[in-house]
């Protein structure tokens, strides 16, 4: 279980990439049921100089990783000299056992310490050739949004730190959880990490032109039949003007985004309610527990009825 996270910086770091990792596992939710965990900022020396031109004391030094859970490293310049003190560090807080997380650049470092080798991985789409090149070992995935390969978790550009420490949440607590972080960050609970990362509209916005009001409606009736040609006729598209506009704007298939829609709705019924398995699969839209649990299994990695044994309150 996930309780004590340290994230280690030294010159060059990014802060904005710095405050995502802040904000997803260093604040006080509790007055929400959201568990507190032990985080902490740790370096090689007591100041680090940020990209934006101020510094940040450091009250930990990287000691303090080996008590950690969960290593999570933001986006630090890929081309500056990595010391060699955070790279051993990590590799020792890896090898006994300690998730891995990057955001951005911060995958570099986990190249530098070998956590790359034999593992599919991402970064910001700008370095994922620059990835490659540097790792030959690695399996760089371009364009995604995040890749889970177990141990190591590595995500794509700010938002996308986001989505991976969204789904870190949700794997350890469930998805009520995830679910009220998202709400108190006032974004979507989760983006699917095989997600596109260059999306034509990042934000939708509600009006005609776009699929937000769309979106919204699907969410509210997952239950209902949902294929391409009632949706485009909906939006008064032809079905390929939709596939497309769909793809630009969301960065996923119709049917990848509504796949992941009701898994994410069936976690939420298994961990709420006690609804069977088939009815569940039913209400979301599945029509069969056989199909639920074909979707749910390839997405989570394991059956709902096992989710719901960790996750049901």
């Amino acid at each position: 279980m996930l309780t004590n996270v340290a994230v280690p910086v030294y010159d060059g770091v990014t802060p904005f990439e710095l405050g995502v990792l802040c904000e997803a596992f260093g604040l006080d939710r509790s007055d929400q049921g959201v568990p507190t965990l032990d985080f902490a900022v740790c370096g090689a020396a007591p100041t680090a100089r940020t990209t934006g031109g101020f510094s940040i004391t450091v009250d930990h030094d990287l000691a303090r990783m080996v008590e950690a859970d969960l290593i999570a490293i933001p986006a630090i310049p890929r081309d500056r000299h990595i010391p060699p003190s955070v790279v051993d560090a990590v590799r020792a807080a890896f090898d006994r056992g300690a998730r891995v997380l990057t955001v951005c650049s911060g995958a570099f470092v986990a190249g530098a310490a070998g956590l790359l080798d034999d593992r599919e991985c991402t970064t910001h789409w700008l370095y994922t050739d620059e990835l490659a090149a540097r790792f030959p070992r690695a399996t760089v995935i371009p364009e995604v949004l995040y890749v889970d390969a177990g141990q190591v978790v590595t995500s794509a550009g700010t938002a996308a730190g986001i989505d991976a420490s969204l789904h870190i949440w949700r794997q350890e607590y469930g998805a009520d959880i995830a679910s009220t972080i998202a709400r108190r960050m006032v974004i979507p609970p989760q983006r699917d990490g095989g997600q596109a990362q260059f999306i034509t509209r990042p934000v939708p916005e509600c009006h005609a032109e776009t699929l937000g009001p769309l979106l919204a409606w699907v969410t509210e009736n997952l239950d209902q039949p949902l294929d391409v040609t009632t949706l485009a006729a909906r939006a008064l598209m032809s079905s390929r003007t939709f596939a497309r506009r769909f793809r630009d704007e969301v960065g996923s298939t119709p049917h990848a985004w509504i796949t992941h829609q009701r898994v994410i709705r069936a976690e939420q019924l298994l961990e709420r309610s006690d609804h069977s398995v088939d009815r569940i699969a039913r209400d979301v839209g599945f029509g069969n527990a056989a199909t639920l649990r074909h979707h749910f299994t390839r997405l989570r990695g394991l059956s709902p009825q096992a989710y719901r044994r960790s996750f049901a309150h």
